[in-house]
């Protein structure tokens, strides 16, 4: 069974169990919540921009080295960071999709192939790694207000454990040669001919990735812009329950958003975390005393957030991808003609 057949079973799966989530609850309670809070909701659209501003500084500091001119700022990163989330939430690529559409984008910058895939596949590690401590923090405030300390405790000992996963990948990119010998593997099994061991320069990104590496101040000062933005962005559940008129602290709002963020990372192959996210918040936040309606009805502000925030992204994406496949036809017409 292929990757996309799957994640068309899971993203059905996803959309039947969102559903039926909404219907057990009762939508009358859900829009209720939703119509009280009214327009004041939108005020979660540029409270986003600065999780994302720092996610794409963090990005910035990795591939400044490799691009001097600053031909990639950090206001075209952060076009691409939309973008990129924006293809991972609301496509079914799972998970992956966006991040290949970054090193695309990149590289229209004038940037060379393998520093813009290295700075991404370095970057998505160290996200790999920051919720993972992300999660952590979450699941230990968890503990701190509810009582279910035991469940819990093993819950946070599991993503401890996780963290073994990203901190392998590191010493595995480190000291592996991986994309040579993927390299490698490709010409063996598809030929020399081909068009991926053509575009797979292996040596050229695994000395790339080894070169990031060494730079261990700006892994550091990406880590940290990177868990800086997580906690920003956990405030968008606090400001969106208080606003549905079920405040909490703040303690709370990073503690579920922490939790919902894990399970919706752990069961990635469900398209836009369909029925994932609902299901984790109403678990999580059945333990600090939020109604399970309160729950729906913040798991479909975040999603009405994606979709007011993706869908332009995706769009400027495709206009951008027409206007240069236009100029690349009308350069090719001019030098047939001349």
């Amino acid at each position: 069974m292929t990757m996309r057949r799957i994640g068309y079973i899971a993203g059905v799966l996803g959309l039947i169990a969102f559903v039926v989530l909404i219907a057990h609850q009762g939508w009358s309670e859900v829009y209720s919540a939703i119509d009280n809070a009214g327009w004041a909701l939108l005020w979660l659209l540029p409270f986003h921009v600065l999780p994302l501003w720092l996610d794409a500084a963090g990005w910035r500091v990795l591939l400044s080295p490799r691009d001097p001119q600053r031909r990639a700022t950090i206001g075209v990163l952060f076009w691409i960071a939309a973008i990129r989330e924006a293809s991972n939430r609301l496509l079914p690529l799972a998970g992956i999709g966006g991040d290949l559409i970054g090193i695309r984008l990149v590289r229209w910058r004038g940037i060379r192939g393998v520093a813009a895939a290295a700075s991404v596949i370095v970057e998505v590690l160290l996200t790999m790694v920051n919720q993972c401590l992300f999660v952590a923090l979450g699941v230990g405030l968890l503990v701190m207000v509810t009582v279910h300390a035991g469940t819990l405790g093993s819950v946070l000992i599991a993503v401890l454990v996780s963290i073994l996963l990203p901190i392998a990948l590191f010493v595995l990119l480190r000291h592996g040669n991986v994309f040579t010998r993927l390299a490698a593997l490709s010409k063996k099994v598809l030929g020399d001919d081909s068009r991926l061991a053509e575009l797979m320069n292996g040596p050229g990104l695994d000395t790339e990735i080894r070169a990031l590496y060494s730079r261990r101040r700006r892994l550091l000062v990406a880590c940290i812009w990177q868990f800086v933005g997580l906690l920003i962005g956990s405030f968008e559940s606090w400001l969106g329950l208080w606003l549905l008129g079920y405040p909490v602290t703040i303690v709370e709002a990073i503690a579920i958003e922490a939790a919902t963020q894990a399970l919706r990372n752990i069961i990635f192959v469900v398209p836009g975390g369909l029925g994932v996210q609902e299901g984790g918040l109403i678990l999580f936040g059945s333990l600090i005393g939020l109604p399970p309606d309160a729950c729906i009805a913040l798991s479909l502000v975040k999603r009405m957030r994606e979709l007011v925030f993706g869908v332009p992204a995706l769009i400027s994406w495709h206009w951008a991808e027409t206007n240069r496949l236009r100029a690349s036809w009308l350069a090719r017409e001019t030098a047939r003609n001349s």
